[in-house]
């Protein structure tokens, strides 16, 4: 029999004139592939198109396809599934680009009694890539003719497109469930269940909305830590994320980062320093931040080098858009045996995204939440054959799946949580994306 020759990609680097954000919306919009990942870090922009392997785990198993097939069966260690498949893409300098659904929070330790018939992580390892930054764009394909179209759009003219806003208020609804929850979670808190959770709500939007031109404005208006705009598997997300969930370099440094404490960001200089001060005084936001790092600083104990766990730039603070959050770094270095999925399960989800204790939060969730969280406090994933992964925290955020858009954002709750002050977070917060709402075009009838 044959020797099997595997896809490889084909390869160029060109310069660029144009914004990487520009260039990778025009991608989005334009290009060859109907799926695909657009995902920013720290000033590089990557595009991921099509897809050349599938990986994704939902309560059955973890199952490969494309390129190659397989399927393992669920176990205790669903994340060490992934891995397993991902180890057997046969293409060289493979990354994955995808998705991370808030539930596996859930089944990651291999419990799935509260998880439903959805995928819990979903990876592509795309068939075409590309990487803008200030200038020029490295391209590849495994396809010489889609390499070719790839460089026309990144080279051809961009027709400049005035994006308008259409506002959404967030303020109009859901006031009274809200803080209905919260004050069930401050009762639930004062009878020492918990510490704190963080309790989101939803504001559904009743427009067609352009995903790309919002993507755009939105990120020319925020100052995210990482950015995304995305289309699989029937959801599609634009999406501005304040923090990472983790980041690991190939050679093992690990970055966590909670936020948690929060005031609006306004256009008032004199306003935003009053709530600067007002946040760093705050006995409330100064302890849910606390505990938020102390849970970190654990986890990472238990896949790092104790010695090397610590805690950088301890409350500073963070613009975000409508927001400014007091922030702090953990990092560590992982220990011998360990990699970037040990790192992952460990802080995963955000604890400034669930609460403290984790499983004492979920329950909570479930208990005040009316939906599944899917991709919301989720995360948007890269992984790299390197052992490098690049995990944000999805907030901020519009989605878009089964002609339905909405938007959710919550709030930290502990026991000195007043419901109506929370409400007002998850606005300001919601409001990092409300604003930049860009409508979609309305298509004109044809009459017969």
């Amino acid at each position: 029999m044959g020797r099997t020759v595997w896809p490889h990609y084909v390869e160029t680097t060109i310069e660029v004139s144009e914004e990487p954000l520009v260039l990778s919306a025009r991608l989005a919009e334009a290009g060859p592939h109907g799926e695909f990942v657009v995902y920013e870090k720290n000033g590089l922009w990557s595009y991921a198109g099509g897809v050349l392997a599938d990986v994704r785990l939902d309560r059955d198993g973890a199952r490969l396809s494309g390129v190659l097939t397989a399927r393992l069966p669920w176990s205790d260690q669903p994340l060490e599934q992934v891995r397993k498949l991902l180890a057997m893409v046969p293409v060289r300098g493979w990354r994955a680009y995808g998705t991370a659904a808030f539930e596996l929070s859930y089944a990651k330790d291999g419990d799935r009694q509260h998880v439903d018939d959805q995928p819990l992580l979903h990876l592509v390892v795309p068939k075409s890539e590309v990487r803008i930054s200030s200038g020029q764009a490295q391209v590849r394909s495994t396809d010489s003719d889609t390499l070719a179209v790839l460089v026309d759009l990144l080279t051809s003219p961009v027709d400049g497109r005035e994006q308008t806003p259409v506002p959404l208020d967030v303020r109009r609804t859901g006031r009274d469930e809200y803080c209905a929850s919260v004050s069930g979670a401050v009762r639930d808190i004062a009878e020492a269940r918990l510490q704190k959770v963080i309790l989101s709500r939803v504001v559904e939007v009743d427009r067609d909305v352009d995903l790309v031109g919002t993507y755009v404005l939105g990120r020319q208006r925020n100052t995210p830590a990482r950015s995304f705009l995305l289309r699989m598997n029937g959801l599609e997300a634009a999406g501005f994320s304040p923090e990472i969930v983790v980041s690991v370099t190939e050679d093992g440094e690990v970055v966590s980062q909670p936020l948690a404490g929060t005031r609006a960001l306004t256009s008032d200089a004199a306003t935003n320093s009053r709530l600067r001060e007002e946040l760093l005084a705050s006995e409330k936001e100064v302890y849910e931040h606390a505990i938020s790092v102390k849970v970190g600083n654990d986890e990472l104990l238990t896949v790092c080098d104790p010695e090397s766990v610590g805690v950088r730039k301890l409350m500073t603070l963070e613009e975000r858009g409508s927001v400014q959050h007091l922030a702090s770094q953990v990092t560590g270095r992982l220990a011998a045996g360990f990699d970037a999925w040990d790192a992952f399960a460990a802080v995963f989800p955000a604890v400034t995204a669930s609460g403290v204790s984790k499983e004492a939060a979920y329950t909570a969730i479930r208990r005040y939440e009316t939906e599944r969280r899917g991709l919301y406090s989720g995360a948007v994933l890269t992984v790299e054959e390197s052992g490098a992964m690049d995990a944000a925290l999805v907030l901020r955020t519009v989605y878009r799946q089964d002609g339905r858009t909405w938007l959710r954002a919550g709030a930290g709750i502990v026991g000195q949580s007043q419901p109506d002050r929370e409400f007002e977070e998850t606005c300001e917060k919601l409001d990092s994306v409300a604003r930049f709402l860009v409508a979609g075009e309305v298509k004109e009838e044809v009459s017969a």
